[in-house]
């Protein structure tokens, strides 16, 4: 089952490599457009967005190589799981994301996927540019001193 948030978001899927890959410049919320039967198998939780990116084509947003299950129930209804699905910005926004991808070299990279207090399905996308080997290696350092530190501090007492 997918996991709650605090705020009430329940999680869907969690791209926790894409921290790891890239540094995060700014993010943004994103609508998808989904069928019935994704949204339902997004609902089990078992979707995967670690390998996706999105891309602009002609003005529009598309979440490309997501992984959305079938869902079971659906039988001949259902839709392909790897499918490209369009994200829902406004245009402007879509627009400047564009231009940002194409003149920086950023990457456009889904972090979460969850569904918010009215229940819609949103994904968050961060406005990446890629890290270097050893700007990854800095990363882990950091992250194993930190909780090395933790781990110090909480045995001391």
């Amino acid at each position: 089952m997918a996991k709650k948030k605090d705020d009430g978001q329940k999680i869907v899927a969690d791209n926790r490599k894409a921290r790891y890959l890239y540094f995060i410049e700014s993010t943004l919320e994103a609508g998808l457009m989904l069928a019935g039967s994704e949204v339902k198998s997004l609902r089990t939780g078992k979707a995967n967005i670690a390998e996706s990116y999105a891309t602009a084509k002609g003005g529009e947003l598309f979440l490309v190589n997501a992984y959305i299950p079938e869902y079971l129930m659906a039988n001949r209804f259902n839709h392909e799981p790897r499918r490209t699905r369009k994200l829902l910005v406004h245009k402007s926004e879509a627009r400047r994301l564009a231009a940002a991808v194409q003149r920086e070299g950023m990457t456009l990279v889904p972090l979460k996927l969850y569904f918010n207090l009215k229940g819609t399905a949103k994904v968050e996308l961060g406005i990446a540019k890629g890290k270097k080997l050893h700007d990854k290696r800095e990363t882990a350092k950091t992250r194993d001193w930190a909780r090395d530190k933790a781990r110090l501090l909480r045995a001391k007492g």
